[in-house]
């Protein structure tokens, strides 16, 4: 049998890390430009305000390796996202 695959996998991805927990995926596309453009959205989505703060730094990762074969790979840190009520509590 045949398993067709992706020729070019997804490969980038935004990982937010915790104080209390493992990390945790928070957005995954296929370009470095295309998670930075889209992370911020999903965190804001994903975590209520007690869940962000422990969360301690977002970090941008790439695949390294084969589709079934690698591991992700540090790449840089990405900002925290803050929301509008978060930011009017911080300007007060």
């Amino acid at each position: 049998m045949f398993y067709q695959t992706e020729a070019k996998p997804q490969c980038w991805r935004a990982v937010a890390v915790f104080d209390d927990r493992p990390e945790q995926l928070v957005y995954l596309h296929r370009s470095s430009t295309q998670v930075r453009g889209g992370y911020r959205q999903a965190f804001l989505d994903l975590y209520d305000a007690e869940e962000r703060e422990h969360v301690t730094g977002i970090t941008l990762q790439r695949w390294n390796g084969a589709p079934d074969a690698g591991t992700w790979m540090n790449q840089s840190s990405l900002q925290l996202p803050v929301s509008t009520a978060e930011k009017l509590v911080h300007a007060a």
